[in-house]
């Protein structure tokens, strides 16, 4: 008994975390997320960031039972413990709720770390706390942010922005771009291809099996048959089409404006044409648990729906669902994957299963998983 409980243990997924931008409130929700030591049952924490700010974060909230063990590089992983891979040795400089280059700086190191080592097979997923996208711009980084980053390193030019929580999944066709650019970034192959990674998603991360999807229209009340505007007509609707012809549920456009009101409920997935049309009623429904995952990745990162939020830095007032919800969401992705993988790969999959565990790096091994299961969100 004790051998197969120590097992399981040595199998749980190492969840890389990383520090974001230390002058707001990602120490803060970080900690307050891995508090409860029972939240070790279900993953390892790997957090790429600062020893020295983890504990004067520590102490400014008075968190004082909160341990981590402090380590190098991921060969000091300890499985029950919260482990901090510590970027620095030197002293840092908290300024909470002010924009500065060395925050932006080491929220860009941690990334390259968490990168490499997923890369490298050492950690399973990445959790990523909020950065700053105007301190973290460098020669390094020229993105706007985390989700373009993440498809350049990865190498992946069919990627979606996924909004995630309980009630609403939505992606977003166009990202980061201005709002005057939007309508001349949209084509049919654009639309088409975003649906085809939403609905990839649906089934593999999400184990949904006939995924519905709904797609929003451009322009108020959906065009109205091109009286106020034809993307509909000419880009929208056709993508549409051309997804249902290759087996896709999906359905629309629908006009955006009365869609929230309780249509949304009906599908799997949404997807929105825009950053805001999309943002704004998820924010709305699903604020303080919603999950910004990156689908289309080859590996697992996804993220707390807010921001930086310095306005809230240092006073002990943040809240760490979404960030807790993050980790959960990417724990469940990867076993959804792995799921996936057996059951598609070998006919006695379903018996396979009763077996699996996963490694560090996301393998199957031959001991079952003691990881959380979606239900238990």
């Amino acid at each position: 008994m004790h051998k197969k409980v120590n097992q399981e243990k040595e199998n749980k997924i190492r969840l890389g975390i990383t520090h974001g931008d230390f002058n707001g409130i990602s120490y803060e929700v970080i900690i307050k997320s891995l508090a409860d030591n029972r939240i070790l049952d279900f993953f390892t924490p790997v957090v790429y960031g600062l020893s020295r700010v983890m504990s004067y974060n520590r102490k400014n909230l008075n968190f004082n039972d909160f341990n981590f063990n402090t380590i190098r590089d991921v060969s000091g992983v300890r499985n029950s413990k919260v482990n901090l891979i510590n970027l620095i040795e030197e002293e840092i400089r908290i300024e909470y709720g002010k924009s500065n280059a060395v925050a932006g700086k080491y929220a860009h190191i941690a990334l390259t770390r968490a990168i490499k080592d997923i890369k490298n097979n050492k950690i399973g997923a990445i959790v990523t706390a909020p950065i700053n996208k105007e301190n973290i711009q460098s020669e390094n980084f020229d993105f706007p942010g985390h989700t373009e980053f993440f498809a350049n390193e990865f190498n992946s030019e069919n990627y979606l922005m996924l909004m995630v929580s309980d009630k609403l999944k939505i992606g977003t066709i166009t990202g980061h771009i201005p709002l005057s650019e939007v309508a001349g970034a949209l084509s049919e192959e654009l639309i088409l291809n975003k649906i085809k990674v939403l609905e990839h998603s649906l089934k593999v991360d999400f184990g949904i099996d006939k995924p519905k999807i709904a797609i929003l229209g451009l322009n108020p009340h959906a065009g109205e048959n091109g009286n106020i505007g034809t993307e509909e007509k000419t880009i929208i609707r056709p993508a549409i089409l051309a997804a249902k012809k290759n087996g896709t549920l999906a359905f629309g456009p629908f006009a955006a404006d009365g869609f929230f009101a309780n249509e949304y409920t009906k599908f799997d997935a949404v997807l929105a044409m825009y950053h805001d049309q999309g943002l704004i009623p998820f924010k709305t429904i699903a604020f303080n648990s919603g999950v910004n995952y990156t689908a289309g990745l080859p590996y697992v990162r996804t993220s707390p729906a807010h921001g930086t939020a310095y306005d809230k830095a240092g006073k002990n007032l943040a809240s760490p669902e979404s960030l807790r919800s993050a980790m959960y969401l990417a724990v469940d992705i990867l076993k959804n994957r792995l799921k996936h993988k057996v059951m598609n790969s070998n006919p006695l999959g379903n018996n396979l299963l009763k077996d699996y565990a996963r490694t560090p790096d996301g393998r199957e091994n031959g001991s079952k998983n003691g990881g959380r299961n979606s239900s238990e969100k």
